[in-house]
């Protein structure tokens, strides 16, 4: 490791255990993952003794490789992201992700504060984050965080992670397109749904990983 990419791993250190010391302050579980090995094998400790997992369509998830593993394990992957499936097929997943045993997501952003801050464009994602699987645990990369208020975090979900999103989706808005937001009125807007968590959800065993590696975007 050159010694740049040492300071730098460093310094995102340092603002990884920021973020983790100010989410247990809110009542989070949180855990500081030196890489994604270690948030892989986290994810595979806690998904031991469930029999349904749901993924939110999140890269970070994908980016860990870990659907993978638990195929192997034979437990039940609800990825309404799968090719093939009908629209009826993927919303019954959908629902099904909503009181699965573990749901598996990655967060759009994630403040110095200790807030996820996340846009979606159906809400089945977000839904599943606040109530309703057994345990829910999101990843969150060093890419993620922000080091400001609510009004950056959202700027920088609609500069950072709704147009590639767009794009994968094959979505036709301007920003799937130009790569910038448009904040668009387009019948295929992704931009339809904002959630602040700032406090652990009352009833929902939330934990969150934060990866000094960049993952998703």
């Amino acid at each position: 490791m050159s010694l740049t990419s040492e300071l730098a791993a460093w310094s995102y250190e340092q603002k990884c255990r920021t973020a983790v010391a100010a989410l247990e302050k809110n009542g989070f579980t949180a855990c500081y993952c030196a890489n994604r090995q270690e948030a892989f094998d986290y994810i595979v400790n806690e998904a031991a003794p469930a029999q349904s997992v749901g993924f939110g369509g999140s890269m970070s998830i994908a980016d860990l490789q870990v659907a993978e593993r638990l195929q192997g394990e034979g437990k039940e992957l609800l990825i309404h992201g799968r090719p093939g499936l009908t629209p009826e097929e993927r919303l019954a997943i959908m629902r099904r992700q909503l009181t699965c045993d573990l749901f598996l997501t990655g967060t759009n952003a994630l403040t110095l504060s200790g807030w996820l801050v996340n846009i979606d464009a159906t809400g089945n994602r977000v839904g599943s984050m606040l109530f309703g699987p057994k345990e829910v645990i999101v990843v969150a990369g060093r890419n993620k965080l922000v080091d400001g208020d609510l009004e950056t975090a959202i700027r920088r979900v609609k500069e950072w992670a709704s147009p590639p999103n767009a794009r994968r989706l094959n979505y036709q808005t301007p920003c799937g397109s130009t790569g910038f937001c448009a904040d668009c009125n387009a019948p295929d807007r992704i931009c339809r749904i904002t959630t602040v968590i700032d406090r652990k959800p009352r009833l929902t065993d939330l934990r969150v990983l934060v990866v000094n590696e960049d993952l998703g975007f």
